[in-house]
């Protein structure tokens, strides 16, 4: 691998930052990414569509089509992986190389490997490497394990802005209904979609091929930046190019250097052949200065005149050091005794001690006990709720009969002769009917009379609002009355008395039932 054609700034990142550039790198190259991505899945979404239309099974299309992503995610893998070196590939190089550039790992990522987490971040360690078996293994836990989570919430974002983009492109129909028919065109949409016809689940394919489109090289982007700041964590890639400026640098000074340095040693070689006192007299110095001059000549020798020595270079070498991935430290914290050498002695017993004792064995023993009380109550009790919870059904043939019957089913008419057979009921004991017959037809009389639509499941606070409409006040007060009477039967089960409801049944025949078409008089 070239790193000295990297396009891109080498350094650690964060796996979010190389995440980012990741898709910077597919906005970079937009055009080399999606062109072959057309090419190549707009024909085999085509081709899928028109074998599932042929075989009755239209959806079956989509879901092909979402199995096939690994397929397709070569295109811009292959892409990014040339251009990062500045070797962008044209169209027609990118379709070509789909043959041959990945291909024996396509049965893995179609079955067991198609739905891993992590599939981005996989697919340039195996398809750019070239490895198998143990080894590709091991140099996928060796890439992927610190950057996994991150992987997978990856997946998980575009997962979601992939439905959104299909769910958005849906109710954009709805955006352009009027206002009142919003309700009425999501309904029409919603049975659209139920009646699932061929060319509705088409459309729906189509739909979900473009969502792909749009998305799956972003989501293939990130994970080839991931893998890019993997690689420049473990192999160091910052460094190693660094290193490779600064020897380019020194390249261009080595022979001017070497020949001043030839030049200088030949020039001194006489002169301490004649000198043998003093470097007599440099030997006898003391062994602690001669290390000070060695260091200092020899930085001289090396750089020349660009040597630094000054407290900002000092300062630059200090957190050169103390940078963790230099210098790696670790602080660990314990809890020490101030006085090691002293015993513990025992705390004196709290006056409240024995209270504090005491007061947690009753809170102890007394959950037990409360426990037990429950469980003894509910045996106890058991014949009383016990026949209530296994058989519901002979419950319900033992609740009253006045509860069950009706005076008139509602889907009935009403009989002819209206006091008559709110009489009847009245004197066969079935006074709850006979009341609600006559409320029924009253409301009936009302709404004819007053001429009023009540609107359906109407309570008694409803129908007197209506009532308001009647044409005189003899009218509404026996519609009043009535209703009265009817709720303190329904809801309080008090009736009335029989005079009280010769009365009352008399008022009403001669004020309301005669405007229903068969009402009678008392």
């Amino acid at each position: 691998m070239r790193i000295d054609d990297l396009t891109v700034a080498l350094r650690p990142r964060t796996a979010w930052e190389a995440v980012e550039l990741g898709t910077a790198l597919v906005r970079r190259h937009a055009a080399a990414v999606w062109k072959p991505w057309l090419l190549l899945s707009l024909p085999v979404l085509l081709l899928v569509n028109a074998a599932c239309w042929a075989i009755g099974a239209v959806w079956l299309a989509g879901l092909v089509m979402w199995w096939l992503k690994p397929l397709f995610d070569r295109l811009p893998l292959y892409v990014l992986s040339r251009a990062v070196f500045g070797q962008v590939p044209g169209s027609g190089e990118t379709l070509r190389a789909q043959w041959r550039f990945g291909r024996r790992w396509l049965p893995a990522y179609l079955t067991w490997r198609r739905l891993s987490p992590v599939r981005a971040l996989y697919l340039p360690i195996d398809l750019l490497e070239g490895g198998s078996g143990a080894e590709a293994g091991a140099r996928r836990r060796a890439l992927g394990s610190p950057a996994y989570g991150v992987a997978t919430l990856v997946l998980v974002v575009f997962a979601h802005f992939e439905a959104a983009l299909v769910l958005g492109a849906v109710f954009t129909v709805v955006l352009f209904a009027p206002g009142d028919l919003v309700q009425e065109t999501a309904a029409r949409l919603w049975n659209v979609f139920e009646s699932q016809q061929d060319g509705v689940q088409f459309a729906e394919n189509l739909l979900l091929w473009m969502a792909t489109t749009v998305l799956e090289p972003f989501y293939v982007g990130a994970g080839f930046g991931l893998y890019l700041n993997r690689r420049t964590e473990i192999e160091a890639w910052d460094i190693e190019m660094a290193l490779r400026r600064l020897r380019k640098r020194l390249s261009h000074v080595a022979a001017p250097l070497c020949l001043l340095c030839a030049l200088w040693f030949g020039a001194l070689l006489p002169a301490h052949a004649q000198a043998d006192e003093p470097v007599a007299t440099t030997a006898s110095a003391p062994p602690a200065a001669a290390p000070l001059r060695r260091e200092a000549s020899t930085l001289h020798e090396v750089f020349g005149a660009q040597t630094v020595d000054d407290e900002g270079w000092r300062q630059s070498v200090k957190r050169a050091y103390e940078d963790p991935r230099v210098s790696p430290r670790r602080t660990v914290m314990q809890w020490v005794p101030k006085n090691p050498q002293q015993q513990p002695t025992e705390r004196p017993p709290l006056a409240f001690g024995r209270l504090g004792e005491w007061l947690a064995s009753i809170g102890e023993y007394g959950l037990w006990i409360v426990a037990g009380a429950v469980v003894l109550a509910l045996l106890l009790t058991a014949p009383r709720w016990l026949r209530w919870i296994r058989d519901p059904a002979r419950r319900r043939e033992r609740e009253p009969e006045v509860v069950k019957h009706d005076a008139l089913p509602e889907e009935a008419p009403l009989p002819d002769d209206i006091p008559a057979a709110v009489r009847r009921l009245w004197q066969a004991g079935r006074e709850r009917d006979a009341l609600a017959l006559l409320y029924r037809a009253s409301v009936e009389a009302m709404t004819r009379r007053a001429q009023v639509v009540l609107v359906p499941g109407a309570t008694e606070a409803h129908t007197l609002r209506a009532s308001r409409q009647l044409p005189s006040a003899e009218e509404r007060d026996v519609f009043a009355r009535v209703v009265r009477v009817w709720q303190v039967a329904a809801y309080a089960h008090g009736l009335p008395e029989a005079a009280e409801f010769e009365d009352l049944l008399a008022q009403s025949a001669q004020r309301l039932l005669t405007a229903l078409p068969a009402g009678g008089a008392a």
